[in-house]
């Protein structure tokens, strides 16, 4: 019974953390059905060092019959959930769960490729980021973990504590570490090391609690640089994809340890990610079109529907007060030296007049040196509405684990069949920008322009086995010749004194913009501004300003002067005799001219009654014979739910000692509380 009450109580526990991590993380329904299957092996199968693979797999097996083999010489679990679902925030609930109920500090986190790499460091890292893993978890916000990278990790000794906290979070390249191991060469990795005097592999290996989680698993299952990693021997692996089989020469191989399967389709299904739609032109026919002109074709619609996009995207966020999104184009080209190719059209004068200039990056492997680094920190700011990326040109670099949520037009130009361009294409621009669907469907929408592969992949895409079935969007040539715009108005005072609205983008179009200001300097624009601000204060002060006119009153045009002096604050640094100061009085007189001639006084009307105004107060009998609330019992009645035998309670005045008696043939026993 003692041991029964003690697990029951270790149960309880876990399930407390499960709780306080998924409300804390905001975790989705998959991803609260991961932590809580994750909560029930390390209940019925502690992690621990050298634990007997075969009766580990039997007793995971034994509840969840999709796992039939670890596929790893340690015990190793895939967690398969759709793209955009969110893989990394459920890792950070992993490491959460695992350091606070089992009280593991040691983690290696694997990365398949350097814009992931970066990223995965940022996330688990950066406190203030928006995508920070770790934000609400309060165990961390004092004592962060520690973060150690394939960069960093041989300046300085882990075993001192001093820098690596008490969670430990390494975070390497997978892709690094192949190139590493080429000719069966060892990992950098597994040299020797002046500070611990062994190198750091094998320090890793020696760690009673190792957790190895391998983001994006399936594209390096069979590397070298995994078979290297796999002689960490951890005490539990956790794999996270979205694609859980290995391609191979007979096809696709699914995955011998899935838990948990979510798949594309049951997330569309839930409003997790944007629904995906083929996009083709109007009776669209590519006879006597060559495969150049197709391509020019389609990236023009591309483009058209992005800017389509743009609009409806800052209409929305302007309609609903959310944050505007920037959407941007993707662009699949077949190598390197077509993504240059693509790149200088872009770049061109005749390419819609060149306004995408200075907004298109070529991401591939051809960038080097200080060019790598300019791309990477473009492609990483890409989600930020300042930066002016909005065409992404890439070459087999941006795969799975790329989670930008603002890519909502994708132009595949790299020849491959429909099942192919629907796993590479559909999976980067899944992500909702606000994190649920709106309802609105421009904003809701990922759209794959795909002329000449149209009818392919619209077949694939309705076979029984499909994981999705797409929608379909028909660009008619006269629709293609409308430009739409978000146009902002506001009051004509704003516009003639140059106020710009709140959250303004390149693309934002302002009612009334081309007429020419009241103040052409800018320090005089500054101080007008300033004083309409003043003046619409103004407005609450019925007693000092009753009526529009009042603010041409020399006492009121003089305390708004004041005011107006009060708070400005020069462009530049002034220099005495050099910088000529504004007129303040004329430019608050204009101002207030300007105010007066646009602006329509509303009368205030107050209803007073009229003659002799009496009050007082007339007897009134209230009646209380209706009112029947009956004084509550102080008797208990307990019911037995097998027996069905009723006790009575009565609770009376007194101490708190017990009485019993037997009610006779009632088969009822009565308490009093004396």
């Amino acid at each position: 019974m003692c041991a029964y009450k003690a697990k029951r109580r270790t149960k309880t526990a876990m399930n407390r953390h499960v709780n306080a991590i998924a409300g804390r993380l905001s975790l989705r329904a998959p991803q609260r059905r991961s932590l809580e299957i994750l909560d029930r092996i390390t209940e019925i199968t502690p992690p621990r060092k050298d634990r007997d693979l075969l009766a580990t797999l039997e007793i995971i097996r034994s509840e969840f019959p999709s796992v039939t083999d670890f596929e790893r010489k340690f015990p190793s679990l895939c967690f398969a959930l759709a793209t955009g679902v969110g893989k990394t925030r459920l890792m950070g609930a992993f490491i959460s769960f695992l350091h606070l109920a089992h009280g593991i500090n040691n983690f290696f986190v694997l990365a398949p490729n350097l814009t992931i790499y970066n990223k995965l460091i940022t996330d688990f890292s950066d406190r203030t980021h928006p995508k920070y893993v770790f934000k609400g978890i309060s165990e961390f916000a004092i004592d962060a973990p520690a973060i150690i990278t394939g960069d960093n990790y041989n300046q300085h000794d882990p075993a001192s504590g001093t820098l690596f906290g008490g969670v430990r979070i390494n975070i390497f390249n997978i892709s690094k570490i192949n190139s590493e191991v080429r000719g069966g060469k060892a990992p950098r990795i597994k040299r020797l090391s002046e500070y611990i005097g062994e190198s750091y592999f094998d320090y890793l290996a020696g760690l009673p609690d190792l957790v190895l989680l391998m983001d994006e698993s399936h594209r390096y299952r069979a590397s070298a640089g995994i078979r290297a990693i796999n002689e960490l021997k951890p005490i539990l692996g956790l794999e996270l994809t979205a694609t859980p089989f290995a391609e191979g020469t007979k096809g696709a191989v699914p995955f011998k340890n899935v838990i948990l399967d979510y798949p594309l389709g049951m997330a569309m299904e839930d409003g997790f990610v944007k629904e995906p739609a083929v996009v083709t032109r109007k009776n669209f026919n590519p006879a006597g079109m060559s495969p150049e002109e197709i391509e020019r074709m389609k990236l023009e619609d591309g483009m058209r529907l992005h800017e389509s996009v743009k609009v409806e995207l800052e209409t929305y966020a302007r309609e609903t007060s959310n944050p505007i999104v920037k959407p941007f184009l993707l662009v699949i080209a077949r190598d390197t030296t077509h993504a240059g190719q693509l790149l200088a059209l872009i770049q061109s004068d005749g390419f819609f007049e060149g306004r995408y200039k200075d907004k298109v990056i070529q991401v591939d492997s051809s960038r080097t040196g200080a060019d790598e680094e300019e791309m990477i920190e473009r492609l990483l700011k890409v989600e930020h509405t300042e930066e002016s990326t909005e065409i992404v040109i890439h070459v087999n670099m941006l795969k799975e684990g790329w989670d930008v949520t603002n890519l909502y037009t994708i132009v595949p130009l790299r020849a491959a069949n429909a099942r192919t361009l629907i796993e590479q294409s559909i999976g980067r621009g899944l992500r909702l920008p606000y994190g649920k669907r709106t309802g609105v469907t421009a904003v809701d929408r990922l759209n794959i322009v795909a002329h000449d592969k149209f009818q392919e992949i619209i077949d694939e895409a309705n076979r029984p086995d499909s994981a999705i079935h797409l929608k379909t969007v028909v660009l008619d040539n006269d629709e293609l010749d409308q430009k739409t715009a978000t146009i902002v108005s506001q009051s004509q005072v704003a516009t003639q004194l140059g106020i710009k609205p709140a959250d303004t983008t390149a693309s934002t179009q302002i009612a009334g913009q081309n007429v020419p200001p009241l103040f052409p300097k800018p320090e005089e624009q500054k101080v007008a501004q300033i004083a309409f601000e003043v003046i619409r204060k103004m407005e609450n002060q019925p007693r000092a300003v009753p009526t529009l006119a009042h603010l041409k009153n020399p006492e009121v045009q003089a305390a708004i002067v004041k005011a107006v002096q009060e708070q400005h604050r020069p462009i530049q640094l002034e220099l005495e005799g050099v910088t000529e100061l504004p007129d303040f009085a004329a430019v608050v007189a204009k101002t207030v001219e300007l105010v007066t001639q646009q602006t329509i006084d509303i009368p205030r009307i107050l209803v007073v009654p009229k003659g002799e105004v009496k009050a007082g107060f007339r007897p009134f009998t209230l009646k209380l014979d209706t009112l029947k609330y009956p004084a509550v019992s102080d008797e208990l009645w307990i019911q037995h739910l097998r027996t069905s035998q009723r006790d009575e309670i009565t609770l009376g005045a007194g101490g708190c000692q017990w009485r019993s008696k037997k009610v006779p043939n009632s088969g009822r026993r009565v308490y009093q509380l004396g």
